[in-house]
């Protein structure tokens, strides 16, 4: 992006999307399957120094974890894709270790949780964007997994719904290099304004 980014801190969000053990930290049941995406972003760090200053400016930071009860009873009898993998692995399972938000990002007073996340757009089962109007915030950055599922997802609904939706291409990873450079390669493009977290770090 040629032009240097402005953010108005007061109306921005930070939406960080299933920074949770089961992706984050060695034993997680998916880390494996991301760990090679997050050593090339460096995702972790990034994300860290970015809450961090973004929170120190008034930025609203915003944690979208995906959870379950034990047994899934809220999914499709008959689940496919990543959600089969997600019931397969026995992963989010609400209140265990792999389903708590890593340690690092640990939400902090004046973070806000959101709730009800049991699928991929983080707008369709939770009370995101009803925090996010009556707070008037008018901007989305995005950031977290899987960079061409969840995220995209968000991003996607996020555009449709009209707010101005930011992606971090280095806060983000997916189970391959190639389907996390392909999506921010074509599709990011399309539904937002991708970026490294050094861009929004200047903007603040």
């Amino acid at each position: 992006m040629a032009d240097t980014l402005t953010l108005d801190p007061t109306t921005t969000a930070l939406v960080l999307i299933e920074f949770q053990n089961e992706f984050t930290s060695d034993g997680g049941v998916l880390h494996d399957a991301v760990a090679e995406v997050m050593d090339k972003t460096g995702m972790l760090a990034n994300t860290v120094a970015l809450v961090d200053r973004a929170r120190a400016a008034g930025v609203t930071i915003m944690h979208a974890p995906i959870t379950f009860a034990a047994g899934y009873g809220e999914l499709t009898r008959h689940p496919y894709g990543i959600l089969k993998g997600v019931v397969d692995g026995n992963a989010f399972v609400k209140d265990s270790w792999g389903a708590t938000i890593v340690d690092d990002l640990t939400p902090a007073d004046g973070d806000i949780v959101v709730e009800g996340k049991r699928g991929l757009d983080t707008f369709a089962s939770t009370n995101l964007d009803f925090i996010l109007r009556s707070k008037g915030i008018t901007t989305i950055i995005l950031a977290g997994f899987l960079t061409n599922c969840c995220v995209e997802s968000t991003m996607r609904s996020g555009y449709e719904n009209g707010y101005r939706v930011i992606t971090l291409t280095d806060c983000t990873a997916a189970t391959s290099v190639a389907e996390h450079d392909n999506a921010i390669s074509f599709d990011y493009p399309m539904f937002s304004e991708p970026v490294e977290s050094t861009a929004v770090l200047s903007a603040l």
